[in-house]
């Protein structure tokens, strides 16, 4: 049989490994949810962008065609 010191010592080291497992499993579930959570902020800003988007093209188009091909003579150029 095995020396039951060697023994002792090996179940703390795999109870010392199963515990970090733990800790492990505990912190990989935390970062899945910020992970989920950043995907989702991301999502929703994406979407609020697209729509700034839109409503700026549909300023754009509503522009009449002379604003936008000549430039305004009241605002001066500064150099």
């Amino acid at each position: 049989m095995a020396d039951p010191k060697h023994l002792d010592q090996i179940t703390e080291r795999v109870e010392r490994l199963l515990l970090r497992h733990e800790e492990l499993q505990r912190t990989n579930g935390l970062l899945m949810e910020q992970v989920q959570s950043l995907q989702t902020e991301r999502d929703s800003l994406k979407s609020r962008l697209m729509a700034a988007r839109a409503r700026i093209d549909a300023l754009l188009d509503r522009l009449p065609p002379a604003a936008t091909a000549e430039p305004n003579p009241d605002v001066r150029k500064e150099r």
